[in-house]
């Protein structure tokens, strides 16, 4: 008898220490996930608040040039409008207060609707900085890397696409937005 309530003593301490663990590890994780919620939300508000002044898209010009066209996929959306700010691209700057490129989308009136900022530095800029090695970060988010050839005709870069104007369903950070399209575009667009 005293073997069995020794051993349901210790059984009853190792379901106590597992059960305080996995709940440690709970707070943990729902910590990192709100800490990464946090960052991206962060992310997201430093460029609306640094990008509300590009609503009207003749305010971009003439630090933003239309560049590129309007950036389409043929079945996962489409990027919009890229004007990209040649001094901040040349000076590899990630900051964001100052996106590289300022995201709009064409729409059937003519006219252009501000739907985020797309921060890029070509990979030869960050690499010769960060010999050490990895892709650049901005608040927590991950640069995506771009081989060349690609479509822009750039060499290798890294990007971060930030749609701080309009929700995408597939996430704030990803390239191609499913509910944005370019079929209203064309070069006499009002702009």
């Amino acid at each position: 008898m005293n073997s069995t309530r020794k051993l349901l003593s210790a059984s009853l301490a190792v379901l106590l220490f597992t059960g305080m663990c996995l709940a440690s590890q709970a707070e943990t994780s729902a910590a990192a996930n709100s800490s990464n919620d946090d960052s991206a939300q962060g992310l997201i508000n430093a460029v609306r608040e640094s990008t509300a002044k590009f609503k009207d898209v003749r305010a971009a010009s003439p630090d933003y040039v239309l560049t590129f066209g309007c950036v389409t996929g043929p079945d996962a959306g489409a990027m919009g409008l890229h004007y990209v700010n040649f001094d901040i691209l040349k000076k590899g700057i990630l900051d964001p207060a100052h996106p590289t490129i300022l995201l709009y989308e064409p729409q059937p009136d003519g006219t252009q609707k501000l739907v985020g900022a797309d921060f890029l530095i070509l990979a030869s800029q960050w690499d010769a900085a960060h010999p050490q090695g990895g892709g650049p970060q901005l608040m927590g988010q991950l640069f995506q890397y771009f081989e060349a050839p690609n479509r822009f005709g750039l060499p290798p870069f890294y990007t971060l696409h930030v749609w701080a104007w309009k929700d995408n369903p597939n996430g704030a950070f990803v390239n191609w937005h499913p509910h944005i399209s370019c079929k209203t575009f064309n070069d006499k667009s009002n702009f």
